[in-house]
């Protein structure tokens, strides 16, 4: 299984992730911030894990290849996001045809994460929790 983290911060559940996905699956962290990256890459040093790969995102350009991940997280973002439509498409990009997002509302209400998600049209919600959203695509 390859899960992706996108804004993944100080790396926090890029190395737990790497611990469910075990030496067979893979863990891509991402962030734009250059000071999360580099905390990104000393927790995953420091773990002792080698299936974290830290990335250095370009804009919403995560770096990685298209169709790459089972699952794309996206935890205490989305709030900040101010181009909610190139966001969701990279995510989109990134993940395969039949993978999961898993996104949160961070500092906003639930109803507006939704509204947001079907506006852009490209995720379908399929579950809803008091912590998160799961999204499958829809293209």
């Amino acid at each position: 299984m390859t899960i992706v983290d996108y804004a993944c911060g100080s790396g926090q559940y890029a190395v737990e992730y790497a611990k469910i996905v075990g030496n067979q699956g893979k863990v891509y962290a991402v962030d734009i911030n250059p000071l999360a990256f580099k905390e990104s890459i000393e927790r995953a040093e420091s773990s002792g894990l080698h299936n974290i790969e830290i990335r250095l995102a370009n804009g919403f350009d995560s770096t990685l290849e298209t169709g790459i991940a089972d699952v794309v997280t996206a935890l205490d973002v989305f709030f900040m996001i101010e181009n909610p439509a190139d966001f969701l498409a990279e995510l989109n990009r990134i993940c395969k045809p039949d993978g999961i997002l898993i996104i949160d509302d961070g500092h906003q209400p639930r109803s507006k994460t939704i509204e947001i998600l079907y506006q852009i049209n490209i995720w379908e919600i399929f579950e809803e929790t008091r912590d998160h959203l799961k999204c499958k695509k829809i293209i």
